[in-house]
């Protein structure tokens, strides 16, 4: 069944049959078209069955009802026959089109007529149990469930990894093709570069027969005619793919230099619309891939490795990236553009040992403490990598931004990196990238969903998030501010030494592990003398500050005491002469002393500006000092928050242009400023909202986009 949902109101579907079938690496190979703003290529999937694998019709209930109890049907496949592929669509680059050899010792089954995709939607068919009529057998097929959205599909096929040669050094059965993807995701993590090698050449290997698929809104199905459990499906597939320009995953838009970049932005359906994956966190999985860009825009991902680029031929690069810790698919990123990488103008001998990069395939592992998580060569068995402070870093910026970079932003990543050591200890990871991203980036969307948040799970795996698809959920911070306040409440409950203390075990005991907030809360009681819990429980911990609306009541509590606390008394001091400038009249009393104003941080301000938009009034005079005074305009975007709410409120027409600024400059916080400026009702407000949404609406985020367009029309 085609599932229509409305994105503003309706829950967001994961319909991968996880408990069935894992994913545990994918390979991609991609190629970057800015002209046509799509990404296209392949992804090679390598599955191991799961524990909960039987005939699909085995499966008892359904994450969506169906339509209709009439049987979906398949085009059925023609005999034997390797077709030859479409050489526009996927590059001999590839390699695999250079294989002619069909393995031998299972059955091949294959069809050039089998497959259709976005265009040809069809109907009946349900995400946890599938009814099958080909016409040519009356049993039910396993059918594989991939989270898929804004692809199109152009072929699925299985993958020979029979005909690589040398795969017989390493396993037991050369012949049997799921035997070898069996033994080939076991492969000890020592032998990690070596698996990364032969996934390669398992995904370059000759198709042996293309697998029959459908496509609907939210999920590719895939299955092969005969084949009945998830242990006899194909292991290891290849599917061939495009990217639509209106993809949901990635942003096609401009730097901050007005050069054209794409990049994963944290969407509400994470990466489902650049790459068919298994969505659900339970699915976790490491991955490699090869991109191709232009030569003169720069490929960056979340891999452990710093790639360089290797030129192809005249004006085409390609890049290459690899993990070898498993993490979900929503972890994956990718950005390209003409970033251009900021390094320090000198760097001392001491920071280039400090900063010395531990590989996985370079470290001792002395297995330093025993790993809850699956098998992968991880840092925290390594020595010398529990003792680096700083790991390698790189920066990259558009073109414009290169000197500010250098000067503010490089010199804080060391000491940042040192505090996270001292703090957490071990750093997960051998390497860090760090991106300026353009001014669109949802930085408000990067929440992920958690079990807790998803609905009924059906006996496939499949499942829902709780109004994963309304726009406004998105730019609700309730829960990061209450998750905040409540480890900053802990914290002074229990002590910095001990909370820290606990926060660096509990990184080192789940690291690698998909965990809970109950977790959390359980180990760190659990770590306090029963006499020092001061009568904290989960339980209390989830009544107080999760199924209670409002301020947490130990939250107010605290708030109160922190009145006392120096730098609110100095805030709430200036706070008082303002209200005084203020008050003043236009002509003032020779005799009258000048208000001295103190300098504030920028976290006083925050809270400066936010005791003076308590006030009803505020005179354009008090404003222009008020701006002059602390340079608003020229602050971090926090503030200058605050100071356009208090321009808007006031209608002060001289600073309209620091709003006007802030909304294109600063999108994602921006979206509230369109809100008030509606809600005054004063139409010179109303136009400036409409005119700065017509100039930045193309270059924002969906989301964002139609939450704004139902406040303005």
């Amino acid at each position: 069944m085609d599932i229509k949902l409305d994105p503003s109101r309706d829950d967001l579907p994961l319909m991968a049959n996880t408990s069935h079938i894992l994913v545990k690496h994918y390979v991609l190979d991609l190629d970057v078209d800015f002209e046509s703003q799509i990404i296209e290529g392949t992804i090679v999937l390598f599955f191991e069955s799961g524990n909960k694998f039987k005939k699909q019709s085995s499966s008892t209930e359904e994450t969506y009802p169906s339509e209709s109890n009439k049987a979906c049907k398949f085009r059925t496949p023609e005999p034997c026959h390797i077709p030859v592929t479409n050489t526009r669509t996927v590059s001999s680059k590839m390699g695999y089109n250079d294989f002619v050899i069909c393995g031998k010792g299972e059955k091949d089954t294959s069809g050039k007529d089998g497959n259709h995709d976005n265009q040809e939607q069809a109907s009946g068919i349900s995400s946890s149990k599938y009814c099958c009529d080909a016409g040519n057998h009356g049993s039910e097929d396993f059918l594989l469930v991939l989270d898929c959205c804004d692809l199109s599909v152009l072929k699925v096929e299985e993958v020979d990894v029979a005909a690589v040669p040398g795969i017989e050094k390493f396993t037991r059965s050369p012949k049997l093709r799921n035997q070898i993807v069996c033994e080939l995701v076991a492969l000890p993590a020592d032998r990690w570069r070596e698996q990364l090698d032969y996934y390669a050449r398992c995904s370059q290997a000759p198709g042996c027969g293309e697998l029959l698929f459908d496509i609907d809104t939210w999920s590719l199905q895939i299955r092969k005619t005969g084949v009945q459990t998830a242990t006899d499906f194909p292991h290891a597939i290849r599917i061939q793919y495009t990217t639509k320009p209106q993809g949901r995953s990635v942003t096609w838009t401009s730097d901050q230099s007005g050069r054209p970049c794409v990049y994963t932005m944290g969407s509400p359906i994470n990466n489902r619309a650049l790459f068919p994956c298994q969505e659900p966190p339970v699915a976790m999985s490491t991955w490699q891939a090869t991109v191709r860009a232009a030569a003169s825009f720069v490929v960056l991902m979340s891999g452990e490795n710093s790639a360089k680029p290797t030129q192809l031929r005249e004006g085409c690069s390609s890049w290459h990236y690899y993990v070898t810790m498993p993490m979900p698919a929503s972890t994956f990123t990718i950005a390209v553009g003409s970033w251009t990488e900021t390094k320090p103008e000198i760097c001392s001998s001491d920071d280039l040992a400090t900063e010395k990069s531990f590989s996985p395939f370079e470290a001792d592992f002395r297995y330093v403490g025993v790993c809850g998580h699956m098998e992968y060569p991880c840092r925290f068995q390594n020595a010398s990598a529990t003792t680096q402070e700083i790991i390698p870093h790189r920066v990259f910026a558009p073109v414009c931004l290169k000197g500010a970079c250098q000067e503010t932003l490089l010199p804080l990543i060391p000491p940042c990196l040192s505090a996270a050591h001292s703090v957490l200890g071990t750093h997960p990871f051998s390497r860090l990238d760090v991106l300026i991203v353009p001014a669109n980036f949802p930085s408000l969307g990067m929440a992920r969903p958690n079990k807790e948040k998803t609905g009924h799970v059906s006996d496939s795996g499949s499942s829902v998030i709780k109004h994963g698809l309304n726009p406004d959920k998105v730019f609700m911070q309730v829960h990061y501010l209450k998750g905040y306040f409540l480890l900053r409440f802990l914290a002074r409950r229990l002590g910095d030494d001990t909370y820290f203390s606990f926060l660096r075990k509990f990184v080192h005991k789940f690291h690698g592990q998909l965990i809970l907030s109950q977790d959390f809360l359980q180990m760190l009681l659990e770590s306090i003398p029963e006499e020092r819990r001061l009568e904290l429980s989960v339980e209390n911990i989830f009544q107080d500050w999760l199924e209670s609306s409002g301020i947490p009541q130990p939250l107010q509590r605290e708030r109160l005491a922190g009145a006392e606390c120096g730098l609110v008394r100095q805030v709430s001091a200036e706070v008082a002469k303002w209200v005084r400038v203020n008050r003043r009249p236009r002509k003032r009393k020779r005799k009258e002393t000048e208000e001295v104003l103190e300098k504030l941080l920028p976290d006083q301000l925050v809270l400066l500006l936010e005791h003076l938009l308590e006030q009803r009034t505020l005179n354009p005079r008090t404003l222009q000092r008020l701006e002059r005074t602390y340079h608003l305009s020229e602050q971090d975007a926090e503030v200058r928050h605050r100071w356009c709410e208090l321009v808007v409120k006031h209608k002060y027409t001289e600073a309209y242009r620091h709003v006007e600024r802030f909304l294109q400059e600063d999108q994602a916080m921006g979206i509230y400023l369109y809100g008030e400026l509606m809600v005054s009702e004063d139409a010179r407000q109303q136009r400036l909202a409409r005119r700065c949404f017509e100039l930045s609406k193309e270059q924002m985020d969906r989301s964002s986009a139609e939450v704004v367009a139902e406040m303005l029309y």
